[in-house]
């Protein structure tokens, strides 16, 4: 956000009617969430660098007119939920990313790597957005892995590599988004490959709208947000058409209703930093007693071994004294014969 967050002129005000989409990319930094967006566009549009520390810092939108005429809007967003991300930078962007959305998200793309190992802050980030936005946010959500030239250089498929060793919590998010994914080659240099795996995606992105019955994504803070911003409009249309006033007159009023919406913003914003501070210390509470609960059960395995390997080595001790004395009784035989 950082400073006064002006209406742009432009600003569409969608109705359900037209062919806009807005989707989301959301992922751990370096998993290829820009890369990721420069496919669906068709150009390098976003930045996109090998980084550990990210190159996106702030949330962007670009917008695609596809062959047919359908319009996509693509929000790329920077690492919010790295365990690094302080929460204030993390409350802005999201508002920022849900004004940018304006009418709502028609998906959220998860986006993972099979060139990583999945996470504890991945899981961690997918139990936020939830905790953010309310469990219905799965209904929206579509998985896509990138490094798909990695596994084609392996002569693997995705279902060869998640079917190697995928992770239990991975399973679950897949199976709570109806396990809806998608596998992204973004350095092909095939045109046909490149189309072909944005259309695959766009496919889930139409059965995610169509099982919603059509509705995007929204809550109470795109409601708040977009009525603000419409009042805004509405207010500066209205002072450009007032008479009688000077322009220096005029710009106060505009200045008024900015700092009007301003103040909207920084108080939704608080509210998402709060919201986002109380879901984190559950988060990191939770965590904590998982990781006690895993540490218990690794130590009464230990015991549970230990007493085995006791039982087994008073097992042993007893056989030998049985052939021992087997032995003895043995010796004493031919003694007597």
């Amino acid at each position: 956000m950082g400073g006064s967050a002006v209406i742009d002129d432009d600003w569409e005000f969608a109705s359900s009617s037209n062919e806009v989409r807005t989707v989301v990319l959301v992922g751990r930094t370096g998993n290829g969430k820009s890369a990721t967006g420069n496919s669906i566009i068709g150009k390098r549009v976003f930045k996109s660098k090998a980084s550990s520390s990210g190159v996106t810092t702030t949330c962007e939108m670009q917008r695609t007119v596809l062959r047919d005429g359908q319009i996509v809007n693509v929000i790329d967003t920077p690492g919010l939920f790295d365990f690094s991300a302080e929460s204030e930078f993390v409350g802005k962007e999201i508002v920022k990313c849900i004004d940018l959305a304006k009418d709502g998200i028609h998906a959220v793309i998860v986006v993972f790597s099979v060139r990583t190992r999945f996470s504890q802050e991945e899981e961690a980030a997918l139990r936020s957005l939830q905790t953010l936005f309310g469990n219905k946010i799965a209904d929206y959500m579509i998985v896509l892995f990138t490094g798909g030239d990695e596994l084609e250089d392996n002569e693997e498929t995705l279902e060869d590599y998640l079917g190697r060793d995928c992770p239990e919590p991975l399973k679950e998010i897949l199976s709570l988004c109806g396990n809806r994914r998608v596998l992204f080659d973004n350095k092909t240099k095939d045109e046909r490959k490149r189309y072909e795996q944005v259309q695959q995606l766009l496919s889930l992105v139409n059965t995610v709208i169509e099982q919603n019955g059509g509705k995007p994504y929204t809550d109470e803070l795109f409601t708040e947000l977009k009525n603000g911003a419409i009042r805004l409009r509405d207010q500066q249309i209205q002072v450009d058409s007032l008479k009688g006033y000077s322009k220096r007159e005029i710009s106060m009023f505009k200045d008024q209703m900015q700092r009007t919406y301003d103040e909207q913003l920084k108080r939704i914003t608080e509210m998402v930093e709060s919201k986002l501070k109380e879901a984190t210390s559950r988060l990191e509470q939770q965590l904590a007693e998982e990781q006690a609960a895993r540490l218990k059960a690794e130590e009464n395995a230990m015991l549970a071994q230990m007493r085995s390997n006791d039982e087994i080595q008073k097992l042993r001790e007893h056989l030998q004294k049985a052939e021992e004395e087997l032995r003895r009784r043995g010796e004493n035989r031919c003694n007597i014969l």
